[in-house]
């Protein structure tokens, strides 16, 4: 079969049959997208590369369950961040002795303390932006940056930091407002400008 003349559909559709030649060149296309979506999870590249082949075996064996319901780049962003999460909760059942350690050997703080969102690239992200969300509590930033950055649901983000939904709604509510205060513009202003107006 010429894979390169299928349209994306027909390529997606060839490997939930069973075709492997196909099933490949979907994973190579989306791998860079998960590796993105793993990286900002995870914060250091070795962890994102773990995950993102954790990741694409994932989404190889679900295959045949996608609907369509939603975009394919969609279903494999909500995988990748899944499959971040189990990982991410598997660190916080760990024993706080245990030592974890950067790709380049140096020790890292415990999980329980480690910032989550370290490993968005805020380099493309606005200066005043940046400092606004410098000069919010860590707790509502991190609650905002999960929910408007990482689009995570309200349950990912409370299995995640270990609190209830109702808290962390109320924290991405007090964040968002914070965020707001110190931008100078309305709740919904500063929730766009953080996610360059792509947000729900």
């Amino acid at each position: 079969m010429a894979h390169k003349l299928l349209s994306d559909s027909q390529l997606l559709q060839s490997a939930q049959q069973g075709d492997r030649v196909a099933l490949s060149k979907v994973l190579r296309e989306q791998y860079q997208r998960v590796f993105a979506v793993c990286l900002r999870m995870m914060g250091s590249q070795t962890a994102a590369e773990d995950q993102t082949q954790e990741a694409l075996l994932r989404i190889a064996r679900g295959l045949s369950s996608f609907e369509g319901k939603s975009a394919f780049s969609t279903w494999c962003h909500r995988v990748a961040t899944t499959t971040c999460l189990d990982e991410l909760r598997r660190q916080r059942r760990r024993p706080t002795t245990t030592t974890l350690t950067n790709s380049d050997g140096s020790d890292v703080e415990p999980v329980d303390d480690v910032d989550i969102t370290a490993g968005i690239e805020w380099s493309d992200v606005r200066t005043d932006i940046r400092e606004a969300l410098d000069a919010v509590p860590v707790e509502f930033t991190r609650a905002v940056v999960l929910r408007d950055v990482l689009e995570l649901e309200y349950q990912e983000i409370a299995d995640l930091t270990g609190v209830a939904t109702g808290t962390v709604k109320s924290r991405i509510s007090r964040g968002r407002a914070l965020l707001a205060e110190q931008l100078g513009g309305n709740r919904n202003d500063g929730v766009e400008r953080l996610t360059n107006g792509d947000n729900e």
